[in-house]
């Protein structure tokens, strides 16, 4: 596989270069040629004009492209507007096919339908290769539908974008279908001797506070817990509402939680009702945690995960990076995250709205990271291990600073979160038993009853215990009996009805207990009310000997108040004591 690059400056220097590429074909062997153009110039038919030159002077090479934010020529932000990459296969073996359709929400799933269609007819695919105009696109149902291409298939590639970041207008086009400013192409790739690996690298940290995004629409974010998304960047980080909102939120972007993968949102502006204008759709009721980025840690991730491109021991780097991590870099550092990547092979690409990448069969849509495609033919040739970590780039020798800060901050904020979850359960729960209070297993019984208001269900039982002839345990044997006995039956109640869902235990008063039960059979219910009297008749303590319990039981009646079923409950208690103690006794 080799690689050319060509800066478009004037029609008579591209001849120049294709008669170069050409002559180079003639004398080697060339099986394929792939030609990537990404334009920072916007005009429709200067771009146009660049293909029919291509078509002419070379007119079996496949071609595709798209505009661009900016472009990446040797690992590095090039000045030319007009970037082109040659790619000659050298395998017979490795094919190419292109496909090009309209793009919006409406019909993006005829177009993965047509790429499947394609894929299922032609197994020698291994990867695909994709560029797209995505403006104001929610991407979840179209990354859904790529999930469903064959599980070995890798998918990469980015959006299309403009130069100006508030300029909507983008476009995409390839050979044979011309200029699409709501369009996609694939590129797909394979054969026996192709091989390709794919990976994403963020850079960003998140932090450990987890938010509910309570209300949102595609790539508006309204609410996160309840409250105006705006809030939350005031409250814990000191953002205003001002002209460098999204320059500051460049270093704090939303880590978007979506199963076991955490991908990145980047507010780009703050609107009237104090919602915010994100990079990518989100999603209500997902979590997202805010992250943190500096140059010294995303450098570290960068040189982490490159080691990983490196093994792979690629011939050719594709790189599609995030314009929003070229504002953040800035034009005079941005190149520090991608030059160390041409040490490994020519590395080219451009900046994107929004980047793709596949991984374990899930079609992913991230912001302000860098995707990076390595892709060689047949078996590496190199014997050498190239160290990424090596002396060129050296291993970071300190901890940076900020990530001190951070580990300070969490290590506190996770002893305050224990410190606070030890109150709210102390507020809940009975001293001697771990069991709930009485205030707060009244509660649990009081939502219940709400619950099932305008439902089906009557599912919901008491019961209610009573420790038989309690006082003389504590008058004959003491109180530190006493509390063992009060102990021993407060585990039988967690034992017994651990795994029921929808269970409550509390400490009712002195040695009464409650039993909350909220989605039983009343057979099922007295089961377990005969299976508490037994295992508490069983114990044998070391100083009162076999104790024995009273159970009451009932069921809900529907539109009655928490006071009405707990003295029916407790009529059922006594009317076991007044018939001899030891026993169950249920009333309806």
């Amino acid at each position: 596989m080799k690689q050319f690059h060509i800066t478009y400056d004037s029609d008579e220097v591209f001849v120049d270069k294709l008669e170069e590429i050409n002559q180079w074909c003639q004398e080697n062997t060339a099986y394929k040629i792939i030609f990537r153009i990404y334009s920072q110039d916007m005009d429709k038919e200067h771009i146009e004009h660049v293909c029919h030159v291509l078509d002419d002077k070379m007119p079996e090479a496949l071609y595709l492209g798209c505009t661009s934010n900016a472009n990446i020529l040797n690992g590095s932000l090039t000045e030319s507007e007009i970037l082109i990459i040659c790619t000659v296969f050298e395998y017979k073996t490795t094919q190419a096919l292109l496909l090009q359709y309209p793009f919006t929400e409406n019909n993006y799933k005829d177009a993965v339908d047509g790429l499947k269609r394609y894929c299922e007819a032609n197994p020698w695919v291994k990867s695909v290769e994709m560029h797209a105009t995505i403006m104001d696109m929610s991407m979840k149902g179209f990354c859904d539908e790529m999930s469903t291409l064959p599980k070995d298939i890798q998918v990469f590639g980015g959006g299309a974008f403009n130069p100006n970041m508030d300029d909507e207008f983008a476009g995409v086009f390839s050979k044979g279908s011309g200029f699409y400013e709501h369009g996609i192409v694939f590129l797909l790739f394979g054969g026996e001797d192709f091989h390709a690996y794919s990976r994403y690298i963020s850079g960003w940290k998140p932090l450990k506070r987890r938010f509910r995004i309570t209300k949102a629409n595609k790539e508006v974010l309204y609410e996160l817990d309840g409250r105006p998304a705006f809030e939350v960047y005031k409250q814990y980080l000191n953002i205003e509402k001002n002209e460098n909102f999204f320059s500051n939120t460049l270093e704090f972007p939303l880590f978007l939680e979506r199963g076991e993968f955490h991908i990145l949102r980047c507010p780009l502006a703050v609107n009237e009702d104090d919602s915010l204008t994100m990079s990518s759709d989100m999603e209500e009721n997902a979590y997202v945690k805010i992250a943190y980025g500096d140059p010294e840690t995303i450098l570290h991730s960068i040189r982490q995960d490159g080691q990983m491109i490196a093994d792979f021991q690629p011939e050719v780097i594709q790189t599609f990076s995030c314009a929003a991590r070229r504002a953040f870099w800035g034009d005079v550092n941005i190149s520090k995250e991608t030059v160390m990547f041409e040490d490994v092979a020519p590395t080219a690409g451009f900046y994107t709205h929004g980047e793709f990448v596949r991984i374990d069969g899930d079609m992913l849509n991230f912001n302000v990271t860098l995707v990076i495609a390595a892709m060689r033919e047949g078996e590496p040739k190199e014997e050498k291990k190239f160290d990424f970590t090596g002396p060129t780039f050296k291993k970071l020798d300190k901890i940076p600073m900020i990530w001190r800060f951070v580990s300070f901050i969490e290590a506190s904020t996770a002893e305050l979160e224990a410190m606070n979850n030890k109150l709210s359960l102390a507020a809940i729960t009975d001293g001697l038993t771990r069991l709930y209070n009485r205030a707060e297993i009244e509660r649990r019984i009081n939502s219940a009853l709400e619950e099932i208001e305008g439902t089906d269900n009557d599912k919901v039982h008491l019961i209610m215990l009573d420790i038989d002839n309690f006082k003389q345990v504590n008058d004959v044997y003491g109180h530190k009996e006493g509390d063992q006995v009060i102990i021993a039956l407060s585990n039988i109640l967690l034992e017994t009805t651990g795994a029921i869902p929808n269970s409550s235990v509390g400490r009712w008063g002195g040695e009464e207990f409650m039993v909350l039960l909220a989605g039983n059979e009343t057979g099922d219910v007295m089961n377990l009310a005969e299976k508490i009297r037994t295992s508490f008749a069983a114990v044998h303590f070391s100083k009162a000997g076999c104790q024995t319990v009273s159970i009451g039981v009932t069921k809900v009646k529907r539109g009655e108040s928490v006071d009405k079923m707990c003295s029916r409950v407790d009529k059922a208690l006594y009317k076991a004591k007044d018939s001899g103690k030891n026993r169950v006794i249920k009333l309806d």
